[in-house]
C-alpha cells in the first residue's frame, strides 16, 4: 500500500451502492459508491484493502486462547471488519469498512462505516 496520512476522523455509518450485490453478504467486495451526508460519492479507484478478524470487547473474552488464535486468522460469525481504501471521483481518499458485527438479534446484517479521510504522504 502507498503511504497515506489521515487528515480527518469521520466514523459515520454510511449506505453503500454495489455494481453487483456481493455473493456473500458477510464478505463483501468494495462498493461502487457510498452515501455520506446526503451525497452519493462514486468510487474511482480501490487503492488498498485488508481485513481484521480481531475479537473486541466482550467478544474477546468468550473464547479459549487456542480458538481465539484460529478465529483471528479465519474469522468467526459476526466478528471482523473488511477495510477498503478508496479514491472518489472528486479525488478524495477515504478508508471505509464493513463491520460484520450485528447490533442486535433483529439486525444481523452488519454495517458500513466511513472511517476517515486521507491524503497521500
Amino acid at each position: 500500500m502507498d503511504e497515506w496520512i489521515p487528515v480527518r476522523f469521520i466514523d459515520a455509518e454510511i449506505d453503500v451502492v454495489f455494481s453487483r450485490p456481493p455473493l456473500l453478504s458477510k464478505k463483501p467486495d468494495p462498493p461502487a459508491a457510498f452515501v455520506w451526508e446526503g451525497r452519493e460519492r462514486r468510487i474511482r479507484e480501490l487503492v488498498g484493502q485488508w481485513f481484521d478478524f480481531e475479537r473486541r470487547g466482550r467478544m474477546a473474552k468468550n473464547m479459549q486462547p487456542a480458538h481465539l488464535r484460529t478465529a483471528a486468522r479465519r474469522g468467526s460469525w459476526g466478528v471482523g471488519r473488511y477495510y477498503f481504501r478508496v479514491v472518489t471521483e472528486d479525488g478524495i481518499a477515504f478508508d471505509l469498512y464493513y463491520d460484520r458485527a450485528p447490533e442486535d438479534a433483529g439486525d444481523r446484517a452488519g454495517h458500513w462505516v466511513l472511517w476517515r479521510e486521507l491524503r497521500p504522504a
